[in-house]
């Protein structure tokens, strides 16, 4: 007897999710990432950072004498269809989701993963493996079991699996043949109501119906819709509805190159990876995300009276993130620490206050929106300007939040700007002409600062000249590029295009880009950063260099997952995928590049 055994795990994953929980599942279609109750929570499926080849922390059908394991999702929806198939020709079709749709008047997401397994071909003989962990991988999830069902004690969030297979079979791993469609639940701890065939099924149309009418709504450029749509849909999950806030990452721990140490947790919200997550969006007209997103900052700036905001907060909400090592899991590949918690939650990171601003303001003006923001709304957020003008001169770990250093950072400071800049945009609209006076000088203010400051001459002359990475200094970093999409320089202007030239010839790398080029906390970067080559994207296309913007852009999209995914880093080299994954902001770049570059729809109509 054979079987297709489990690979080394690789980032060729599919997320499934309701923006309450959400897996990753991989090519042979079993569930190796998830974490319960919430994205934060306890990873009880987490096989893959259990260092590769092991049944623990995972769920997986197999079937005997498997040969091969095909997958897509559903048209316009997270819903995962995978094909298994046997030597002789059997084969089934596993779909996996987790239930979203409207009822009684509700948003239903519970925290639950539904799957079914349906035959499609000869006589599949199958079995389950279904291990889920507790602990960060401390301990398998003790059992109880009932006529229809297996309860998982996964501490504080014991799990219920429902389903019409045989029980007995799944708790043995016992192959069986599959005669019929098998449902299966794994949700709360409570009886299922109703039919388990009959809900289930339910549950997967109208969740398909949600997923479906919401990309209907998308405001799609005409080029490259498959890349985008599936994008969108991704980011969507990143976003835990119940506050609103929005994950960078669905995982934590995968090293940003081999062996790095690089290894961080992004299952929190960082103030600037929401910003340009909702920006994106925004582009496509997901106003939902956006009204969630702008009520959990208007929580967070009400919990901050003195003013001063994290660059991150868990999605609950909450300020201290402590960070520590799991010990009980190895690692993506065995390459640990797998790290919990983020200790930049402490860091100074003055970009945050512009982050919030900007989002904040299209309330002011947004006639779609279902709750238009007011003065009292501007003055509260004043207060937040108020911080930016403080910091904009102010030393700060930036944006790439390094561990043991600080300097007056100009993405920062142009963040600064930025935030003056629309504070006086929302008063003019709002009819108040001296607090638009107000912050227009600010604004002038911080400009100045930044010209003066983070201008780096040759000789006390611009000819060879840039815009530096920080006050004072000469180094580059790929977020100079953000200058132009921020309005701060147009791109025509002299000192821009240097400086595009300058961080094109420290910085790329083929068809990618560093972030810096010097040393870290950890050495010198070893990988690209993904939103960074985007970044070099929009700059060039906005330089009017079209051609190359898009042999770049279509260079990307070939590095993607066979899901349509990008992870947060890529080996320059060799094209491989490292880092958190899906990466919000690599997601963003996708959506944003594509929207630029392509044709408009009346060139088709």
């Amino acid at each position: 007897m054979t079987s297709l055994q489990p690979q080394p795990s690789s980032l060729e994953l599919w997320p499934i999710g309701n923006c309450q929980v959400s897996a990753l599942i991989d090519q042979a279609g079993a569930i190796v990432w998830g974490c319960v109750p919430r994205v934060d929570g306890d990873p009880t499926f987490c096989a893959l950072l259990r260092g590769g080849g092991q049944d623990a922390g995972t769920w997986r059908f197999e079937l005997e004498n498997q040969v091969s394991a095909q997958q897509h999702y559903l048209r316009n929806t997270p819903i995962l269809v995978t094909r298994l198939e046997d030597e002789a020709g059997g084969a089934v079709e596993v779909y996996d989701f987790c239930p979203r749709f409207e009822r009684s008047g509700r948003m239903y997401r519970p925290v639950a993963f539904a799957r079914i397994v349906r035959p499609v071909a000869g006589a599949p003989r199958i079995r389950t493996i279904l291990t889920p962990m507790s602990g960060y991988g401390a301990q398998l999830a003790p059992t109880t079991q009932g006529s229809n069902h297996i309860r998982y004690l996964v501490e504080r969030n014991a799990l219920r699996l429902t389903t019409d297979a045989p029980v007995g079979y799944v708790l043995d791993e016992r192959y069986f043949r599959l005669e019929k469609a098998l449902h299966f639940f794994l949700g709360p701890d409570e009886p299922f109501a109703g039919n388990v065939e009959h809900d289930i099924e339910t549950m997967l149309q109208r969740t398909g119906d949600y997923w479906r009418l919401w990309v209907r709504g998308l405001a799609t450029p005409l080029d490259w819709q498959d890349a985008v749509i599936r994008a969108a849909i991704t980011l969507k999950l990143c976003q835990h509805e119940e506050t609103g806030a929005i994950v960078a990452a669905l995982t934590t721990s995968i090293p940003e190159a081999p062996g790095s140490q690089r290894n961080w947790d992004y299952r929190y919200c960082w103030i600037r990876d929401a910003y340009y997550t909702v920006q994106a969006l925004n582009h496509l007209g997901a106003l939902d995300v956006l009204e969630k997103y702008l009520a959990y900052l208007r929580n967070i700036v009400a919990d901050a009276p003195d003013g001063v905001v994290q660059p991150l907060y868990a999605v609950s909400g909450a300020k201290e993130i402590i960070e520590w090592d799991a010990p009980d899991l190895a690692g993506y590949r065995g390459m640990g620490p797998v790290r919990v918690g983020n200790a930049a939650y402490y860091q100074v990171q003055n970009d945050c206050y512009g982050q919030i601003v900007l989002p904040s303001i299209q309330a002011f003006s947004d006639q779609r929106l279902l709750r238009i923001a007011d003065e009292e709304d501007f003055r509260s957020l004043e207060q937040v300007g108020e911080m930016a003008w403080k910091t904009h001169d102010k030393p700060d770990a930036g944006l790439w939040e390094l561990r043991t250093r600080t300097a007056v950072h100009t993405y920062s400071s142009v963040m600064s700007w930025a935030a003056c800049d629309r504070l006086a945009n929302a008063a003019e609209h709002l009819g108040l002409p001296d607090r638009a006076a107000f912050w227009r000088e600010r604004a002038d203010t911080v400009r100045a600062n930044i010209d003066g400051g983070a201008w780096h001459a040759v000789d006390g002359h611009d000819a060879g000249g840039h815009y530096a990475a920080s006050f004072g200094g000469s180094q580059l970093d790929a977020s100079l590029l953000q200058m132009v999409e921020l309005r701060f320089v147009q791109p025509d202007d002299p000192r821009f295009r240097a400086t595009l030239k300058a961080v094109q010839k420290a910085l790329r790398r083929g068809e990618h880009m560093l972030r810096y080029d010097s040393e870290d906390d950890f050495g010198l970067p070893e990988t690209a950063f993904n939103i960074c080559t985007f970044w070099l994207i929009e700059a060039l296309h906005r330089s009017g260099e079209d051609e190359e913007a898009r042999r770049l852009f279509d260079a990307m999209l070939s590095h993607r997952t066979r899901s349509g995914l990008l992870s947060e880093d890529m080996d320059f080299e060799t094209g491989e995928l490292w880092g958190n994954f899906p990466q919000t902001y690599s997601l963003v770049g996708i959506i944003n590049c594509a929207g630029q570059l392509s044709r408009s729809w009346r060139d088709w109509r």
